[in-house]
């Protein structure tokens, strides 16, 4: 590796701190002008999504297993009970059939006992899980 001079290391330090002297890419203000429509609909969507709980029903899950197995389950099941929501989840190494949307732990139960009847391995999963 070769070391500079000492002229040419003090002339590459000149120049370097000259450049760096005249770069002024953060000094500029910016004024943003929105309508005042848009921040209300900001409002308003705030006060939606803080009333959105997603994970505050109960479910139960009528099978976990493999996925061809999973897709036949869900449809044998929608087939029989068009009125309950389904649908798979994948949660490794398993497929999982998940069905409802019970607000009421008591309305969970009711349905949990009819499904019973008909598949094995059938459970009550609690809300936020």
């Amino acid at each position: 590796m070769r070391i500079l001079s000492p002229s040419k290391s003090l002339l590459l330090t000149i120049t370097t701190i000259a450049f760096a002297h005249n770069i002024n890419a953060q000094d500029q203000n910016l004024t943003l002008k929105q309508d005042p429509k848009f921040e209300q609909l900001l409002n308003e969507k705030r006060k939606i999504n803080t009333s959105i709980n997603t994970n505050d029903t109960y479910r139960i899950q009528i099978f976990s297993g493999k996925s061809d197995e999973a897709k036949k389950t869900l449809s044998d099941f929608k087939r029989e009970n068009s009125d309950i929501d389904g649908t798979i989840i994948f949660s490794t190494p398993n497929y999982k059939v998940i069905v409802g949307n019970f607000k009421t732990r008591i309305e969970a139960e009711r349905n949990l006992a009819e499904i019973k009847k008909r598949y094995k391995s059938v459970f009550l999963l609690k809300p936020g899980k």
